[in-house]
């Protein structure tokens, strides 16, 4: 692979499934379901972390059994304190490979390994390491949304919540950066740190899809509503934001503002946590590309939307869904990771 400078891998299309759905149950089925998988937990000691983007009744059970609802820094940090013995990852792979590579002598179990993410597809790890093997003298910092080969391969990984500190340490020490896979998140730590950024081309279906005209026609209807927006939005939509940032940023945002409405570009999954911070607010989902059936994801990663509470029971009942990385590739990865966490830790 010849690439210059300038020249940037086109990686693969990313095939983005349709979203499952779930039977319905009713409010008895639902909590005889819930029992079931309590008691399960109790006979494995396995304890449930949840990211803010899955189903609601899967972030509700998290927090009911002791476990963790959060963003993928907080989720990595939680799996890595915690003394059980099976650790039950809802979200997306990388989550459960990434708490797999902090606790390779847990049980790591996930209600569905088909629920991966449109920014690690979209960044083959064959791919990215010719790449970085064409620029040896720049640092590769990688967002947490990737495989574990492509985090072996990664000087830092970072997550949307401390990409702007970790870049700007960086930047100060006069290094230059290979950033991937999120070109949008990486356009945003590269204005506001100012960094040298050479950038992998990928977008994360759910939030490329939220367009700046839709969202200021919106806002025109609604002109006291604080406009929050996830870095992974395109340029025209993060520059018309009040509030940018990671989920737990937004989340704090709806809880601490003084506005009693909020336009919402991050994927619908985070309104069950602010509604439980903060009931009395009205949220509103930030307009995408189609505002309908032509969208791929209609504000909601159809991975996320993998995770279920009947999934959860079969992985834990049946101990399908397992996460195995293997040990040489662990062992790099686990060096990029444990920067992140061993720099945030130094920050508190």
């Amino acid at each position: 692979m010849n690439l210059s400078e300038t020249q940037v891998p086109i990686p693969p299309r990313v095939q983005v499934p349709k979203h499952p759905h779930w039977p319905a149950m009713s409010a008895g089925q639902k909590a005889a379901l819930k029992d079931r998988i309590k008691r399960l937990m109790a006979e494995k000691n396995a304890v449930l972390v949840s990211h803010y983007y899955v189903d609601g009744d899967l972030q509700a059970l998290a927090e009911e059994t002791g476990g963790c609802v959060a963003d993928s820094l907080e989720m990595a940090r939680f799996g890595s304190q915690s003394e059980a013995d099976t650790l039950l990852v809802c979200g997306v792979r990388f989550m459960g490979e990434t708490a797999k590579i902090l606790n390779p002598e847990k049980t790591v179990l996930m209600p569905d390994l088909n629920a991966t993410c449109s920014l690690d597809e979209g960044c083959p790890a064959d791919m990215f390491t010719a790449f970085c093997d064409q620029h040896p003298d720049r640092t590769v910092v990688v967002y947490a949304n990737t495989s574990a080969e492509v985090k072996a391969r990664a000087d830092w990984t970072v997550t949307s919540g401390i990409a702007l500190d970790i870049v700007r340490h960086l930047h100060a020490r006069g290094e230059k950066i290979l950033w991937a896979p999120d070109k949008h998140l990486g356009h945003y730590v590269q204005r506001m740190t100012d960094a040298d950024m050479l950038m992998w081309d990928g977008a994360c279906v759910v939030h490329e899809e939220f367009k700046g005209f839709a969202l200021e026609r919106l806002k025109r209807l609604h002109p006291k509503a604080a406009i929050l927006v996830h870095p992974e939005s395109p340029d025209e939509v993060v520059d018309q934001a009040d509030v940018v940032g990671s989920t737990t940023a937004l989340i704090q945002a709806v809880k601490n503002l003084p506005n009693e409405e909020f336009i919402v570009a991050t994927d619908d999954g985070i309104f069950w946590k602010m509604h439980q911070l903060a009931p009395e607010k009205t949220l509103i989902a930030a307009p995408t590309a189609g505002e309908g059936a032509t969208c791929e994801s209609c504000a909601h990663c159809p991975w996320m939307a993998m995770n279920a509470l009947q999934n959860l029971e079969t992985a834990l009942r049946d101990g399908t869904g397992e996460v195995f990385v293997e040990e040489s590739v662990r062992v790099k990865a686990v060096r990029s990771i444990q920067r992140m966490l061993d720099f945030a830790a130094s920050r508190k």
